[in-house]
């Protein structure tokens, strides 16, 4: 199957049982066992549930993966991946990452033991400096947050791989419509289906992917033993959302050209980040290893105070965190979904105060441009 009748028709698309074209949403706790230790596929639904397993069906298969994992948010699913790790492992982390991430391994996961060095992934000379005896994975996020930064997965998974490691790649902003890790060399997918994935800002969730059998059977330990699982309803509001991912991310990507087009030629606009870009440094990488650039962008105005006024006076951006529904979002990073950076680390990543980052929306690309060039003036 081609990818926009894979995400109609992948997984479980009905009910085998009443005809139901959708998978009902099975809002229950436990199951009826036939006899002591004997049940019919589900016990509990930390464990398993009919409507979460549709959707982990059609996770694995959209990123070609053995198995997938619904969780309650990306970081939840971020962290049971972690924990495949021990004390004392150590993990090599794209430098320009989700702040949340750079929360959760220098804050929380740290405390148990992990210890983590930031590397920017996207030079494969740096990576390959970077790794250590101890080294036991290496997480990538491509294209990055917020500065969209590319890694080349499959010459980075390359190199881990010749050194034993296991290659995580966080594919939030590509998503399995545009790029497929697993394919290039990665061991898991990540995704914060929040995102793009459910695309409509009515759901918080978290898809892990893995293609290796035996690390599938460990990750769905970690999940039933630690319980950080997605509920029934929200699994339906993901998968719901995923139908129409095609074409929401084919139109978020003519929106997203055309704004590139127009922040670049304006002289209020100090640079523009954004792949599709002929001049951005890893235009190449990103056409050879995903199908699509993708809706997001960030652009520097040149101050927090400039960034500020064009803020304020936005009408059709919403000003907010997250990113990849349906309505255009805008944020300063600095303040924002990066705050949990120290400033000295943001200066040194280029993360400035005058950063401004857009999750292009589908609204008429006309009307988002004229609120751009009236808030820039």
């Amino acid at each position: 199957m081609r990818k926009k009748t894979q995400l109609i028709h992948g997984g479980i698309p009905g009910d085998e049982q009443t005809g139901a074209v959708s998978v009902p949403i099975y809002q229950v706790s436990t199951y009826k066992q036939d006899r002591p230790g004997q049940h019919r596929g589900y016990e509990y639904s930390r464990t398993g549930n009919p409507t979460r397993f549709a959707l982990e069906k059609l996770a694995a298969e959209l990123e070609g993966g053995t198995a997938g994992f619904a969780f309650a948010s990306g970081m939840a699913a971020m962290t049971a991946v972690a924990m495949l790790f021990k004390q004392g492992d150590h993990i090599l982390m794209t430098d320009d990452v989700y702040g949340g991430s750079f929360r959760l391994m220098t804050k929380v996961l740290n405390r148990f033991g992990l210890t983590v060095t930031f590397v920017d992934t996207s030079d494969l000379a740096k990576l390959q400096q970077a790794i250590q005896p101890d080294t036991k994975a290496l997480f990538i996020e491509t294209p990055t947050n917020p500065l969209l930064k590319i890694t080349d997965i499959k010459e980075a998974a390359s190199i881990a791989r010749k050194h034993g490691l296991l290659t995580v790649v966080d594919n939030t902003f590509g998503t399995p419509y545009w790029q497929n890790p697993l394919a290039l060399g990665a061991d898991f997918v990540l995704h914060s289906a929040t995102k793009y994935l459910g695309g409509h800002s009515d759901v918080v969730a978290g898809i892990a992917v893995v293609k290796d059998p035996q690390l599938a059977e460990d990750l769905h330990f970690i999940q039933n033993s630690t319980g950080g699982v997605l509920g029934p309803q929200d699994s339906w509001l993901l998968m719901r959302g995923m139908k129409t991912l095609g074409i929401r991310m084919e139109e978020h990507e003519r929106n997203a050209r055309e704004i590139v087009r127009f922040l670049s030629d304006h002289p209020a606009v100090a640079s523009v980040y954004y792949p599709g870009l002929e001049t951005h440094p890893n235009h190449e990488i990103a056409k050879k290893q995903a199908r699509g650039f993708g809706g997001m962008i960030s652009f520097d105005a040149g101050s927090a105070e400039k960034a500020a006024n064009i803020l304020e006076k936005v009408k059709y951006f919403t000003l907010a965190e997250s990113l990849g529904a349906v309505e255009s979002l805008i944020s300063v990073p600095a303040l924002m979904t990066h705050a949990s950076l120290p400033a000295e680390r943001r200066g040194n990543l280029g993360i400035t105060d005058g950063l401004v980052r857009i999750s292009v929306g589908l609204e008429d690309v006309e009307d988002l441009i004229e609120d751009l060039g009236n808030a820039l003036k």
